[in-house]
């Protein structure tokens, strides 16, 4: 039987003026820094792409804070309210629903509006589905390209999949489960039978990995 252990004791040192990029657990939520915790209990601000699961990973560590949506369809709206939060002297952390924020989501144009106002950003590092994907992926790890979404559609697919094949690097791909199989046979009509790996459900209780050529 797991034993469940209390949540670790915060570090209450007052936090430096500025915006937090905070990496929170892709899964498990047991993956969350000791250091991600001390932020987000010390922010003025909680910024979260979806308020709903960042308030389960906040609850799971007894940490009470009001979240802010900040999402592709809220960012304009928030950001000025961000920066002149920021311009005051207030701490302001952003996190994803899953990750690292900043990787397929909205929030390198909040970094550059920060950074251009002369802000503090700070990066507070851990779990990362790209990489944790290509560590397991038994592919090489010494040059790798992160790609992204692939086109939905087949065609727009294709050449996208066309102008990354001279690439000579790791590709990560993030992909919808219901498009999966039809990625894959375009992989296989531009990349050729390539080695490969799917990854899914990493860090939980179904975490899947399936290799061989494409």
């Amino acid at each position: 039987m797991a034993v469940l252990l209390p949540p670790p004791q915060l570090n209450t040192a007052p936090l430096a003026p500025g915006l937090y990029l905070v990496a929170t657990p892709i899964g498990n939520l047991r993956d969350i820094t000791l250091r991600a915790l001390d932020v987000l209990a010390g922010a003025d601000m909680v910024l979260a792409e979806d308020t709903r699961v960042s308030a389960k990973l906040l609850s799971a560590y007894a940490i009470q804070k009001k979240l802010e949506r900040y999402d592709e369809h809220a960012a304009e709206r928030m950001r000025p309210k961000i920066m002149a939060a920021l311009a005051a002297g207030q701490r302001v952390a952003l996190v994803s629903d899953a990750g690292t924020p900043l990787v397929s989501d909205p929030g390198y144009r909040l970094v550059g509006e920060a950074l251009a106002q002369g802000s503090s950003v700070f990066p507070i590092p851990g779990p990362s589905a790209a990489l944790a994907a290509l560590t397991i992926a038994g592919l090489p790890t010494d040059r790798f390209l992160f790609a992204g979404f692939p086109p939905p559609k087949p065609a727009a697919r294709r050449t996208f999949f066309s102008e990354l094949a001279p690439v000579r690097a790791t590709l990560i791909f993030f992909e919808g489960g219901s498009r999966l199989a039809a990625s894959l046979a375009d992989m296989a009509q531009v990349f050729g039978n390539r080695p490969a790996a799917v990854t899914r459900e990493l860090t939980k209780l179904y975490e899947t990995a399936i290799r061989g050529p494409l």
